[in-house]
């Protein structure tokens, strides 16, 4: 056989092989999926089990359309969380003290025993709350967890959010806090964390790093982050009405982050840095849920991440919607993902 009979054999395999690929690709026909019943996961603990039996969101779906009904939703869900603050920092031995650093409000965690390899070791938190909410004290559950967990201290950054403040404010606030940090120790002894809206600033604050000229730190901790706030991936989907949280796309996170955004353009890399360059970001350890509406968001985040050649791992935890890991430390998973956490930070902090 001539060699250009061998390349049109090997040609019409290969279209026989691609053909029905390429018809899939063409029709992009959507599933439709039949309602059906979800039970709790049997292999959880009890207390978990508890969460995620839990009733969808209430008003999920009927966001504030106005700056002063935000207000009221904030301070009504952010005086719940903050009432367990003072209990969870006493199971953790945790010490809370407010103040101010370069006219940004920050709180200061530490825990009461921090060895001697942790020193000099700093980490700086920035919360979520969609941009909106989760002010004040009620910014702290996630931050006692890792503070708790790793016995490594803790900045945790009370950011100014709308209708106060709209972008870049919160990011202009973290990245205030950030240079604070670089003064106090050196850059591969401080780590940067968030959950949410507190997980994309995190990413955005690399970005922001990079086009000032500062030193990376040394790790990070992104949890479900709103990396991408046009386009949430495939799980939006898929989780939708499964996230007992955020329960679906179009919901009051997709607006408050729109009313965060105050017209700016959601696609910019600083409000959705998985449109952002990955290249030369610190070791990064990723967390969320199978139930979790971002779970694509943060599994495309941990590819890229790899992609760009940085180290990176990713937790995913049975059941879990959207941080529900972050919020209580009698949880045994929630303890159990800031160990993991800790562990990442104590091992490549000081690199």
């Amino acid at each position: 056989m001539h060699k250009q009979d061998v390349a049109r054999a090997f040609a019409a395999a290969a279209f026989t092989l691609l053909a029905p690929v390429a018809m899939a690709q063409t029709t992009l026909a959507p599933r439709d999926v039949p309602a059906k019943v979800i039970p709790v996961p049997a292999d959880v603990s009890p207390q978990l089990q508890a969460v995620i039996a839990r009733p969808l969101t209430p008003g999920w779906n009927t966001p504030p359309t106005t700056p002063q009904g935000w207000k009221q939703l904030a301070d009504k869900l952010d005086a719940a969380t903050a009432a367990q603050v003072g209990p969870m920092a006493q199971r953790l031995h945790v010490k809370i003290q407010s103040g101010m650093i370069d006219g940004v409000h920050v709180y200061r965690l530490t825990p009461d025993v921090i060895p001697a390899s942790n020193a000099h070791r700093l980490l700086v938190h920035v919360h979520g709350g969609c941009y909106v909410l989760g002010g004040g004290e009620a910014a702290l559950p996630e931050a006692l967890l890792m503070a708790g967990m790793s016995h490594i201290r803790v900045i945790s950054v009370d950011y100014r959010m709308p209708p106060e403040a709209y972008y870049p404010a919160a990011l202009d606030d973290a990245m205030t806090v950030y240079k604070a940090a670089l003064k106090m120790t050196k850059p591969q002894d401080i780590g940067v964390f968030g959950r949410s809206a507190g997980g994309a600033m995190t990413l955005a604050m690399m970005l922001r790093a990079e086009q000032e000229h500062l030193p990376m730190p040394g790790a990070l901790a992104v949890n479900s982050p709103m990396s991408d706030d046009v386009d949430e991936g495939d799980s939006a989907y898929t989780n939708a009405l499964v996230d007992n949280n955020l329960v679906a796309p179009g919901g009051y996170c997709d607006a408050a982050a729109s009313f965060y955004a105050h017209g700016h353009d959601l696609a910019d890399p600083m409000i959705s840095p998985l449109n952002g360059d990955f290249h030369g970001f610190p070791p990064t350890i990723l967390a969320t849920g199978t139930r979790d509406l971002m779970l694509s968001n943060t599994v495309r985040t941990h590819q890229k991440l790899l992609l760009s050649g940085v180290t990176a791992e990713l937790l995913v935890f049975e059941g879990m919607s959207h941080v529900q890991y972050a919020m209580d430390d009698r949880i045994p998973e929630d303890r159990q993902a800031f160990a993991e956490e800790g562990a990442f930070m104590n091992e490549h902090l000081g690199h």
